[in-house]
């Protein structure tokens, strides 16, 4: 596992997500076990490895969307199941599926996130999805739009949204280089604010503050599973 590249102050602090002797088991194989870490903020983790060895199924894990897992997560040194609640509101998750409503237009499926999200933000619709270059496709229904618009609709909850930890699984898929581009500022700027990224890429990021982790560095982990995580 590679030496993390942190700044000094982020270092130094208290992580905001721990992870104790995580371990995740399918079908009688190990996808992940025995993890141990540390992320704090101003981090952005690049978790790595082949095919099948759980990537996805981590991030769903301390996503809060996969319960099946062994091990403590806690958050702010407080574990998740008595602070599920406050972990869920400083949460924003974004799975390889864009997770579109198909049927809405873009600014329609904002509209419905904020509120089930609950939370304000003094960035408009309108605004967020000028920066992702969807201006004029505001009122068109997300059927109509391509793979690579759909990216972008669910990429533009990442400018209204207050939460301080971000999930986010292959967030690069489908975007043109100049998204790609825009996409790498974006987390480089959260993390620059106190904010924390843990993702999944293929991309070769080349952030300062950027920590990869290979699942297969830790002791439990086979990555032996029959199919694609």
């Amino acid at each position: 596992m590679s030496d993390p590249a942190v700044s000094e102050s982020s270092s130094i602090s208290a992580p905001l997500l721990t992870l104790r002797q995580l371990s995740c088991e399918r079908d009688e194989r190990v996808l992940f076990g025995e993890l141990d870490l540390e992320c704090r903020a101003g981090e952005v983790i690049q978790v790595f490895g082949p095919n099948g060895s759980g990537k996805t199924t981590l991030l769903r894990t301390l996503a809060g969307v996969s319960p099946d897992y062994s091990g403590d997560i806690l958050w702010q040194d407080q574990p998740l199941p008595r602070v599920k609640w406050e972990y869920a509101q400083d949460l924003l998750y974004i799975g390889h599926l864009p997770g579109i409503k198909k049927a809405l237009t873009p600014a329609e499926n904002l509209r419905w996130y904020a509120a089930i999200g609950g939370t304000t933000t003094s960035v408009t619709n309108d605004e967020a999805l000028r920066q992702l270059e969807l201006q004029g496709y505001e009122d068109t229904p997300c059927y109509q739009l391509s793979a690579g618009q759909l990216r972008r609709v669910a990429l533009a909850r990442l400018y209204q949204t207050q939460a301080r930890i971000w999930i986010l699984d292959e967030p690069f898929t489908a975007l043109d280089k100049a998204g790609i581009a825009k996409l790498e500022q974006l987390i480089a700027a959260h993390a620059a604010k106190g904010g924390l990224v843990i993702l999944t890429s293929h991309q070769d990021l080349t952030l300062s503050n950027l920590r990869r982790i290979d699942l297969l560095d830790f002791p439990g982990s086979t990555g032996e599973v029959p199919y694609a995580s």
